[in-house]
């Protein structure tokens, strides 16, 4: 079994000063808000056990986004992170939560949007044995975690934020890992930062010959949404996208719905029915659409 962590805590400064008052992942990132983009991700991996962390300032309000996730026929948790201290830190704040499970970590800024990638996803989920990272091309890789990949799909390296790196590719913030990664988390020290970094716990697994990379093709769309020019270009892809093909992307209630976690009974008693708003309207087509 594979549960889901969304890393939703920071103090999104990057966006400032639009997150002085509330989370960057509780903004609006073209008509939903920006956390229902990671969730999906889980939701199509086959998660239905989410834990949200964030501050202790924020975490009411995620509360009243998502409640307990009977919405969508899953079960949300959450957890209070009192101050960044890495992405690592977030496998032991959650370490209850995962129990003997697996754990996919997605971080809560992050967009991910391309052909098949569900099946990536389901095929990941279901055959963790290590960990499973994700790399992507990109023309700036010394901002990000880099990879280093041969001619068969072997990671040679990962380096974090490197000056000249030595590869194109960057490694994009989904990871899934089997159940060790609590306590690798445990033993890797503090950065410079003060932060437990996830590139070191990649390392680790990647000592231990215990570590696959998924290469995320062209056509692949993947974008970190914490600067206000990405968050502007995230929102102007999902408009082109929901205006062109008349679908959504990260609507919640839809993955529900296809993957009969919800009923059609379930979800017609859904107050923002009733809502005059594009999202509202999608859903209810949704509802009146007959089944073949």
């Amino acid at each position: 079994m594979t549960k889901g962590i969304v890393l939703a805590g920071g103090y999104g400064t990057r966006l400032f000063p639009s997150t002085k008052a509330v989370s960057k992942q509780l903004l609006p990132l073209y008509d939903k808000p920006m956390i229902y983009y990671p969730i999906s991700v889980l939701m199509l991996a086959n998660i239905k056990e989410i834990m949200i962390i964030s501050d202790p300032k924020n975490i009411i309000s995620f509360k009243r986004l998502l409640g307990n996730g009977n919405d969508f026929g899953i079960k949300f948790f959450y957890k209070v992170q009192e101050r960044p201290t890495g992405i690592a830190s977030a496998f032991i704040l959650a370490e209850n939560f995962i129990g003997a499970s697996n754990i996919c970590l997605i971080l809560g800024d992050n967009l991910f949007f391309g052909p098949g990638f569900s099946t990536t996803l389901k095929t990941a989920s279901k055959n963790i044995d290590g960990a499973h990272i994700f790399a992507i091309e990109v023309d700036n890789p010394s901002h990000f975690g880099v990879v280093e990949i041969d001619n068969k799909n072997q990671i040679i390296n990962i380096k974090e934020k490197p000056r000249n790196p030595r590869s194109n590719y960057a490694v994009p913030g989904l990871y899934f890992y089997d159940n060790k990664v609590i306590d690798i988390a445990k033993k890797i020290n503090f950065s410079r930062r003060g932060e437990k970094e996830i590139t070191d716990i990649n390392k680790t697994y990647l000592k231990k010959n215990n570590i696959k990379v998924t290469i995320l093709g062209r056509g692949f769309t993947w974008l970190d949404t914490g600067t206000p020019d990405s968050f502007l270009t995230a929102a102007q892809l999902i408009q082109t996208f929901i205006k062109k093909q008349g679908l959504q992307i990260a609507c919640l209630e839809e993955i529900a719905l296809k993957k009969k976690w919800i009923s059609i009974r379930t979800l017609e008693k859904r107050k923002f029915l009733d809502y005059d708003n594009n999202y509202s309207r999608y859903v209810k087509k949704l509802i009146s659409v007959k089944p073949l």
